[in-house]
């Protein structure tokens, strides 16, 4: 995840730092919760870090085994302000919200809310797999569209890019020379990286603080070792 440095509209918390000027890494862990019936590590928002650009929250949820349909989930809740961003790695949900939207999201795909003035939905496991592996975040609005009104879409294809060692794909925004189809308010981007052993090279713009959520294995940055449950801060000023 990634965005530019804290703008008027996502300032930064009063009592937690600014982006770092330049590139570090710093690996800051998150918290083990529970979300419904789901268990999570949340790695945003914490102290000292509320915010990488709009990010303001992020949840990777499981693995966790699924025993029956409806075993899992999160039952009906209110947002307001912010866009919800669900993928999965594996496994599936289903989504339903206050506009009428029920939407089936797999792996590959990408379900997006936008709640502007208020907006509530629950996330359901169908029991179509045998374990649910995925990874919720939210964007917060800008003022320009904070108050106007909420919205859903789904989106069953995403861009992908290959890497020198992998491959990414866009969630939200552009990276390299592909743009997702997904609505975007700020400047801000995503992208699921599928690496193997070796070195990856990851294109990164300079003027964006960027951070790492690992999901699955291990991966190291400048030397130092991001795993689960933690949120790697890689700073702004990376190429």
């Amino acid at each position: 995840m990634s965005g530019p440095v804290a703008t008027d509209d996502v300032p930064p918390a009063p009592d937690g730092p600014s982006a770092a000027a330049g590139p570090t890494v710093e690996i800051e862990p998150g918290r083990v919760t529970r979300v419904g019936s789901l268990p999570v590590r949340r790695v945003l928002p914490q102290r000292p870090r509320r915010t990488v650009g709009a990010w303001c929250f992020a949840d990777h949820v499981g693995p966790v085994a699924v025993h029956e349909a409806g075993a899992l989930g999160i039952g009906p809740h209110p947002h307001l302000g912010l866009q919800t961003v669900t993928w999965l790695v594996s496994g599936a949900l289903v989504h339903l919200d206050s506009l009428g939207s029920e939407q089936l999201i797999r792996p590959g795909q990408l379900n997006l809310m936008t709640a502007g003035h208020g907006v509530a939905h629950a996330e359901e496991d169908p029991g179509q797999a045998k374990a649910l592996h995925a990874v919720q975040l939210w964007v917060a609005q800008p003022g320009t569209t904070r108050d106007g009104a909420p919205a859903f879409e789904h989106h069953a294809e995403l861009p992908r890019v290959g890497l020198e060692g992998g491959e990414a794909t866009v969630l939200i925004g552009d990276f390299g020379d592909v743009v997702s189809p997904a609505r975007r308010d700020t400047e801000h981007m995503g992208v699921e990286l599928t690496v193997g052993r070796g070195t990856t090279v990851v294109p990164l713009r300079g003027a964006y603080e960027h951070a790492l959520v690992v999901l699955e294995g291990r991966v190291r940055v400048d030397g130092r070792a991001v795993e689960p449950g933690v949120l790697g801060y890689l700073g702004a000023g990376r190429a």
